[in-house]
């Protein structure tokens, strides 16, 4: 068992609405300034809390650093928690994700260190190939409009689809200019995309969730996501003010270390890539 507080799904959806993201500045003021107690970190099951409690098991407590990992199962509450400073830092998302939220939700959440790459798939329980999907097949995508329009650009970049010139991280199926099988998309919460593969066509599949759902982006996936100037790599965040927390930096440290690359080299076989 992973030595790590896990919330379900469940309990964030309470939590949530607790954690709000108007807690008193005393509150915040004060969590942002005490480095004196553990690092608090929020983070997805897989990989990001595996790669945490490696480096809580095997390299913290030689570099000074007392760590606590957090899971959390869904992809808001580790950025609000980061932001009213329930935890301190958060390692779950990419770039783009971050601008959208930030965006969205008025929060000051920013990058620290880039760790991995989770290659986005294509997934099917019913065809081998791409190319087998038939006219008017179902694929199910993610409904946050980062990482649908993260699948939609990758469909695009392996053919089966055409989105518009120049569409960016906002595409959504209206984006579609080119549509040769007249393919139907679901739209569905990111986590639930693993559990729909029954039900439709194919899905396209963030790769945490592929790796909890023990699909191997390297081996399973019909198509997958190049690492080649790929912008999804995954860091770790903090809300801003807190860069230059002492536990901050140490963290940062150890998960670009060479003890982190051999251990995300080793455990995940390619289906989870170093980005440093």
């Amino acid at each position: 068992m992973r030595n790590a507080t896990k919330f379900t799904t469940a309990v964030l959806a309470t939590g949530a609405l607790t954690l709000g993201l108007t807690a008193c500045g005393s509150d915040k003021d004060s969590a942002s300034s005490d480095t004196s107690g553990p690092l608090v970190v929020a983070a997805s099951p897989t990989p990001h809390a595996e790669i945490l409690t490696f480096v809580k098991d095997n390299l913290a407590q030689k570099a000074g650093l007392d760590l606590e990992v957090k899971e959390f199962t869904d992809y808001v509450t580790p950025n609000t928690a980061t932001e009213d400073g329930s935890v301190g830092a958060n390692y779950f998302q990419n770039q783009p994700y971050l601008d959208d939220f930030n965006k969205k939700n008025g929060t000051h959440i920013v990058p620290v260190v880039t760790v991995h790459l989770e290659p986005l798939g294509l997934y099917s329980h019913k065809v081998k190939s791409a190319d087998a999907l038939k006219s008017g097949a179902t694929i199910a995508v993610p409904n946050d409009s980062v990482n649908e329009a993260r699948a939609l650009k990758l469909l695009a970049a392996n053919g089966i689809i055409t989105l518009k010139d120049g569409v960016g991280n906002e595409a959504t199926p209206a984006d579609i200019t080119k549509n040769p099988k007249d393919l139907k998309f679901k739209e569905l919460e990111a986590a639930q995309t693993p559990r729909s593969l029954d039900d439709v066509d194919a899905a396209v599949i963030n790769g945490n969730y592929a790796l909890e759902a023990d699909l191997s982006p390297a081996k399973d996936a019909l198509v997958s996501e190049s690492p080649k100037d790929n912008p999804y790599g995954n860091f770790l965040a903090v809300k801003e003010g807190s860069e230059d927390d002492p536990r901050v930096a140490k963290l940062a440290k150890l998960l670009t270390s060479a003890e982190v690359r051999k251990f995300i080299e080793d455990k995940y076989d390619g289906s989870v890539i170093p980005s440093f």
